[in-house]
């Protein structure tokens, strides 16, 4: 309330009570399966196609996932989530680097981002950093396309990825292994324990120095990382090997200005004229010890500076290497990970594999944990893998989840294309449920891969996915995802053309059909459960329900700890019928009046004292389902002749 203490008029916001209850998504599917590359460990968003082969890659002999994926976006989804399952003899490719010591002994281990032979297709090219490039590097990474020898050429093909001035100082922050665990979807990289190697930390200049002119007989200079100090020369030097003396000369006489800088920086110190008398002569400036942060740096200046005629400093043409520069992978213009031969500057390989070792349902429904933690969800498929136990284990995860806010969708194999076949698979599950449903048969598209020039076979639920997104997007989640509407993108035919009394028989059973009719093409022609609950025996009252579950759930978050009497009754009265009254608007229930369609209850009768003193608050919302007309009756008869 406004603190009144004037005379006049006072303005305050009041709540109108309302809190708004948002749709919850219903069309978002989540898919298990086996790719060619991806993590394990995780169930990644992607919102394409080509964000699926960013992350995911391509299409595997072995697995259906890729297919299904791009027919559900193909069908009309927007964006899924994706489980990758690998196999238990899976390996990870690698290869390890030496480093640049004049010994190498050990080097940079750098893998592939995760499991699988996609990782010995892919080659690094190493150099130096672009700047600062005495002490840091680039990596350029390329795939190779196909099997065959790498072409003449190859390092003029556009890298996948660029990793520029990495550095091997594990406290920067463009240390490699933080920077491509961060940033790369390709490869990371491991320091070898055996890789301490250190230097002298020593500053080269470019070629060609002359001495400075009288004028110009200062620069500053940095050892260990002390800080910049003044270097005043004396005049007159004459000789470059005599201002080769009196730089080492002025700089060991120099004092340290940080008590953690070891002393022996300065009086170690050393300044050397190397390749004199020749074109490539230049000064060489070495501090005095061998450690992490042993380092020598002159100070890019203007030209009334010793350092311009001495060609010190970068900017000068000079550079620097630390004392862990040396830790550095060597250069190479192509190195190929997993399958490189073991020759410098290569030391270890390790090939990568997908492996062959058997995978059962339970592989698969292993998966299913990884999605626990997400809940913007709502349909589940494991495309290509069509056994009764994994349509059971399917069902049960999403029944078992605590919001029951999944609808699974299963399939059978693609070699069960007869109806008796499709028969004896529904009546062999062993634990049907409202949760799921049972899509028959196969379905015949183009290879998308290229590979087989006749159409092959893919299994229905990455399409059907798809399909109920588009249904969902346009008419709702209470529409039927079926009809003539639903029609099939991507299909060029059926593993087997059902007849209209043998589609009959098996939607006795609830399992959905796939037809191909003269006028609407290949469409969905079933919405039912695979359920034996006549409340929830079609796919769009199960999904509705599911919808208004998890949409109340989440809209009413707010009323936790708030008092539990009438006026919070009311409130969530108002609210959840506010909701249900939007989505009677929009044709979701039955009944010609919004008290005919839904109710909404929380009083006194729902929610006694006892649950009062208990915490609880009850809430009982009804609706009034719209079921699809299955089977429409038309009736006909002959008017009867009349007399003149």
């Amino acid at each position: 309330m406004a603190n009144v203490s004037y005379p006049g008029v006072y303005v305050e916001e009041v709540s109108s009570g309302i809190r708004p209850i948002e749709s919850a998504s219903t069309s978002t599917a989540a898919f298990v399966g086996l790719a060619e590359m991806g993590p394990d460990d995780a169930a990644r968003r992607v919102t394409s196609w080509t964000e699926f082969q960013k992350y995911y890659g391509g299409y595997m002999n072995d697995g259906y996932l890729a297919e299904s994926v791009f027919q559900f976006f193909n069908n009309g989804g927007r964006q899924c989530y994706i489980v990758r399952i690998t196999r238990s003899d899976a390996e990870t490719a690698s290869v390890t680097v030496e480093n640049r010591a004049d010994t190498p002994l050990a080097g940079l281990t750098f893998s592939a981002k995760n499991k699988g032979a996609w990782g010995n297709f892919l080659y690094l090219q190493i150099e130096d950093g672009s700047t600062d490039s005495g002490n840091t590097f680039r990596i350029s990474i390329r795939k190779q396309e196909a099997v065959d020898l790498v072409p003449d050429d190859f390092a003029n093909i556009a890298p996948l990825e660029v990793h520029d001035n990495l550095s091997m100082d594990s406290g920067a922050p463009n240390y490699v292994v933080d920077v491509l665990s961060r940033n790369s979807n390709l490869i990371d990289a491991a320091v070898d324990a055996a890789n301490t190697s250190l230097q002298q930390g020593f500053h080269r200049g470019d070629t060609g120095p002359t001495v400075p002119p009288d004028t110009n007989l200062n620069f500053q200079i940095n050892l260990d990382g002390d800080g910049y100090q003044l270097v005043t020369l004396p005049a007159a030097l004459g000789t470059m090997a005599a201002v080769a003396g009196a730089i080492q000369t002025a700089v060991t006489g120099l004092t340290r200005l940080k008590t953690s800088t070891d002393p022996t920086a300065f009086t170690g110190f050393t300044c050397t004229l190397e390749d004199a008398g020749t074109a490539d002569e230049h000064l060489l400036l070495t501090s005095g010890t061998t450690s992490t942060t042993s380092s020598v740096r002159v100070q890019n200046a203007s030209s009334a500076n010793a350092a311009v005629s001495l060609k010190l400093g970068e900017g000068n043409g000079g550079y620097s290497e630390d004392g862990i520069a040396v830790r550095r992978p060597a250069n190479a213009d192509s190195i190929q990970i997993g399958d490189a031969a073991v020759e410098t500057p290569v030391t270890a390989v390790t090939l990568g594999s997908d492996g062959s070792a058997a995978l059962t349902e339970l592989s698969y429904s292993a998966g299913f944990t990884l999605l626990d933690n997400k809940t913007d969800f709502s349909l589940l498929a494991v495309p290509g893998v069509g056994t009764e136990t994994m349509v059971d284990q399917g069902m049960a995860y999403c029944q078992n989840r605590p919001l029951q806010d999944v609808f699974y969708i299963g399939e059978m194999d693609q070699f069960d294309d007869a109806p008796s076949e499709a028969e004896s698979f529904r009546n062999a599950l062993t634990a049907p449920n409202s949760y799921g449903a049972v899509y028959f048969p196969w379905i015949q598209a183009l290879d998308p891969s290229g590979a087989s020039p006749e159409p092959i076979l893919l299994p229905p639920s990455g399409y059907i996915a798809g399909l109920f997104a588009r249904i969902d997007g346009k008419r709702g989640v209470w529409k039927a995802p079926a009809g003539t509407e639903a029609t099939i993108n991507g299909a060029v035919g059926l593993s087997i053309n059902l007849t209209d009394t043998e589609q009959g028989n098996l939607n006795k059973i609830n399992v959905n059909c796939l037809r191909r009719f003269a006028s609407a093409g290949i469409v969905s022609w079933g919405a039912r459960t695979v359920s034996s609950d006549p409340e929830y025996k079609y796919v769009p009252v199960r999904r509705t329900a599911i919808m208004l579950r998890v949409s109340i759930y989440n809209g009413i978050q707010w009323a936790v700890f708030e008092p539990n009497d009438e006026d919070l009754w009311a409130a969530l009265r108002l609210n959840i019928g506010s909701f249900m009254t939007t989505l009677f608007r929009q044709g979701a229930f039955q009944g010609a009046s919004p008290s005919k369609a839904f109710f909404v209850k929380c009083d006194g009768e729902t929610t006694t004292q006892a649950d009062i003193d208990l915490g609880i608050v009850n809430v009982l919302v009804g609706f009034a389902p719209l079921k699809p007309a299955e089977f429409v009756v038309v009736k006909i008869s002959q008017k009867a002749g009349e007399s003149s």
